[in-house]
């Protein structure tokens, strides 16, 4: 699984790369995390608002850090 972060390093992105990582970890799931810094790449994804959370190319969450039941859906 490929798992995008997207933001330029807030402490809001930050908690979001270490929370998916922790559910991703806890549920097993063999995965690739990526941080995306450069806003020309995360607006590539159709995301204006930071965090943003990118599934295997779709995305998953924008402007907010899902709470790990929500990440758990969302990495199912």
């Amino acid at each position: 699984m490929k798992i995008h972060v997207l933001g330029p390093g807030c402490a809001k992105c930050t908690q979001l790369a270490e929370s998916v990582a922790a559910v991703a970890t806890e549920l097993g799931i063999d995965y690739e995390l990526e941080k995306v810094t450069d806003f020309n790449k995360i607006m590539a994804f159709g995301v204006m608002m930071t965090p943003g959370l990118v599934v295997d190319d779709k995305v998953k969450c924008v402007g907010k850090v899902p709470t790990s039941s929500e990440l758990k859906e969302m990495l199912k």
